[in-house]
């Protein structure tokens, strides 16, 4: 699945980088059991919605490949993406042990990927999808995804 690295490669086409990360995420699930996919749709959606440009849409397919292990950090390096999107990419790939603060400046500090993080959290923090979760669950990630929205000026 790993593409050859070649600097004057055109970035992969949106369909491509989508049909890459369903099947890079075929196996997951997300915390109430739904195909992950759903998510990553989510939220491309999200970022087109919301004025993204193609380099966005395709981090947001990718945005949590590598923190998931459905994609390794060697492969994204190697991938044929744009520079930006791969930067964007890992802007959003957690770090373990990471305090939320040096996450979210990292986020500030890439060009596109605040837009990415938004839609991210809007599908995230979405009534409907809390809904099926356990109320404590349901009040850890409400508070968590708060934060974040504050700590990116959401």
């Amino acid at each position: 699945m790993t593409p050859a690295a070649a600097p004057d490669r055109e970035p992969l086409p949106l369909a491509a980088v989508e049909a890459l990360a369903r099947a890079a995420h075929a196996t997951q699930t997300d915390k109430a059991g739904r195909p992950y996919a759903e998510h990553l749709q989510a939220v491309a959606e999200g970022v087109r919605a919301r004025g993204g440009d193609d380099e966005q849409i395709a981090a947001a397919w990718l945005h949590d490949s590598v923190e998931d292990d459905a994609l390794t950090e060697d492969w994204l390096r190697d991938a044929p993406l744009s520079p930006r999107t791969k930067a964007i990419v890992r802007a959003l790939t957690k770090i373990p042990g990471e305090p939320p603060q040096a996450y979210a400046e990292r986020i500030l500090a890439t060009p596109g990927a605040r837009l990415v993080k938004e839609a991210d959290l809007a599908h995230n923090a979405d009534a409907a999808r809390l809904a099926v979760l356990d109320e404590t669950t349901r009040a850890r990630l409400t508070a968590k995804y708060a934060a974040m929205r504050a700590l990116l000026g959401l």
